[in-house]
């Protein structure tokens, strides 16, 4: 479903949560050591979309290391947050077994198998925080990627300008991306706002993302092309590096 048609909910549920001191579970330590196995993720996804198997497969066998060290330490230790989260005991019953069987498809080659295995993933972590009222940093990256692939649907299928409501689609689309790559530099900390990768990415976007009215004022579907293209580069490694 396009995140067009979904931005109210997005706006409604944009909020960095804070984990309260000496809670059950404590969500901030849970939400650190999450963040170490969604790393291994990240990285694993970005191989195998380049099709780089030997080290795809080096990074989800880190992953499943890094997610038993976090089994364990959060054993019986459920975060208040998650205790009536559903997704969250799926999240700790079944992991480990995703994780195998994305190592499995590798070792067949199924890479764009794997891949999928990674994203739905990334996707899972994002639904489980989502169900229990948070949202962070890599949640607004998700949304801004996927709203990344709403635009992009422009550069395979050049705009037809006479078509009603094109001209506006396009504007819509590029104006959703760029509300939530803002949304997120709002919530980037102060270190990764201030990391000169983050500027050039958010930055070099947002200057992309300039360039859409005029495409559209012009009906230039080549400078548009350009600008989806240097945009998809910006977005890939905006959640290659922070997603």
């Amino acid at each position: 479903m396009s995140i067009c048609k979904n931005l109210s909910a997005v706006v409604v549920a944009c909020a960095i949560f804070t984990a309260a001191p000496a809670i059950a579970g404590d969500l901030s330590n849970f939400n650190e050591a999450l963040g170490k196995v969604a790393a291994h993720n990240r990285v694993a996804t970005n191989y195998l979309r380049t099709g780089n198997a030997d080290l795809a497969a080096i990074e989800v066998d880190d992953m499943r290391g890094a997610w038993s060290k976090l089994t364990k330490q959060f054993e019986g230790k459920t975060p208040d947050a998650f205790a009536e989260n559903a997704l969250y005991n799926d999240l700790l019953q079944n992991t480990a077994a995703r994780i195998d069987r994305t190592l499995s498809l590798i070792d067949s080659g199924d890479l764009p198998g794997a891949a999928k295995e990674t994203v739905d993933f990334r996707e899972k972590l994002s639904a489980m925080r989502r169900a229990s009222g948070l949202y962070i940093f890599a949640d607004c990256i998700l949304d801004a990627n996927k709203a990344m692939d709403d635009f992009f649907v422009y550069k395979n299928t050049l705009p037809q300008w006479g078509d009603k409501g094109v001209k506006a689609d396009v504007q819509s689309k590029a104006a959703i991306y760029g509300y939530l790559l803002r949304r997120c530099d709002a919530m980037a900390t102060p270190a990764v706002k201030a990391d000169p990768e983050f500027r050039r990415l958010v930055d070099g976007a947002f200057n992309g993302l300039s360039f859409v009215p005029q495409s559209v004022s012009n009906e230039d579907s080549s400078q548009l092309y350009r600008v989806l293209i240097e945009l998809r580069s910006f977005d890939n490694l905006l959640f290659f590096r922070f997603g």
